[in-house]
């Protein structure tokens, strides 16, 4: 692998200490600070320094993390341009681990620890929607996950939009989308204008995926996954994986979260999170039939 030449160089005051992640528009260093203390940094990749589209929805994301202050979203610290042409954004430094690979080792999770999580992306998913502001990207990757403190932050405002654009300042050309395939709102999928429904709907495949292990949907490619977004049903949550019961209060708010029509899912994120919460209050971890306590609960019910 290539020596990244920007780490151990300082910008704007910052120093980049190493390369932590790369994605299709940037590259994030953690970096440190003789004021701020450590911090991430993402600079524009150097490909993109010269599209005018990319540079946009960067200076966008900076705006609009800004704009988002809540304590489960990460604080935007400063952002700007170098004397070289680098676009940056520096934003807190958040302990814990990206959740998608936290999730891929322990899902399905306990109950009590979904309700936690997803009542936490609801609070930050929901400052932004008062703020004007529909994320559209909000999947486990673009959240920061504490598993020692159960601390949950929203990452990433790279492809949100403000629901008042104009149409004439809008990033995305009608027919087509953005996001990730695996959690888009099917009402996402022709392009036009999202609504804050499209976060519920993200949301509630991220509850999926935390109690089942796996996501509403089985394809094998993205085309497959397209059309089956179009045209069929999500998989019943209790139907997910062999042996994995809920009670049908939880597998009815996941399932209503999961609506391919805006207007059947909840008003809001944040009563979709508490609805959701409600109904897994009652549960304890997601029963798997076969085990030996499993076999063993079941004969004590039957002497009861």
């Amino acid at each position: 692998m290539a020596r990244d030449l920007l780490v151990g160089t300082t910008l704007a005051g910052f120093t980049l200490i190493d390369r932590v992640g790369e994605g299709g528009t940037a590259t994030v260093y953690r970096a440190d600070h003789p004021l701020h203390g450590a911090v991430a940094v993402k600079v524009l990749r150097e490909k993109l320094r010269q599209d005018k589209t990319a540079v946009a929805r960067f200076v966008r994301e900076a705006g609009f993390g800004t704009r988002v202050q809540h304590t489960n979203v990460v604080r935007t610290i400063e952002t700007g341009q170098s004397a070289d042409g680098l676009h940056y954004l520096v934003i807190e430094w958040a302990p814990g681990e990206i959740l998608e690979g936290y999730a891929k080792r322990n899902a399905p999770l306990p109950s009590d620890e979904v309700s936690t999580i997803v009542l936490q992306i609801a609070d930050a998913v929901h400052a932004a929607h008062a703020s004007g502001i529909v994320h559209r990207d909000l999947k486990p990757e673009n959240l920061m996950y504490d598993p020692a403190t159960r601390n949950v932050k929203l990452l990433d405002f790279g492809i949100a939009t403000a629901t008042d654009v104009a149409p004439d300042d809008r990033l995305t050309r009608a027919g087509f989308f953005v996001g990730t395939l695996m959690y888009v709102a099917p009402e996402a999928l022709s392009g036009e204008v999202v609504t804050p429904a499209a976060d519920q709907y993200s949301l509630a495949t991220i509850a999926y995926l935390l109690l089942t292990g796996v996501l509403p949907y089985t394809a094998k490619s993205p085309r497959e996954m397209f059309t089956q977004l179009l045209s069929q049903p999500p998989t019943n949550l209790t139907k997910a994986k062999p042996g994995l019961h809920f009670p049908t209060s939880v597998e009815a708010t996941v399932m209503r979260g999961l609506s391919k029509n805006p207007k059947d899912r909840f008003p809001d994120v944040l009563v979709f999170a508490r609805s959701l919460g409600d109904a897994l209050a009652e549960v304890g971890h997601p029963e798997v039939d076969g085990g030996f306590m499993s076999k063993m609960k079941g004969l004590f019910r039957s002497k009861q």
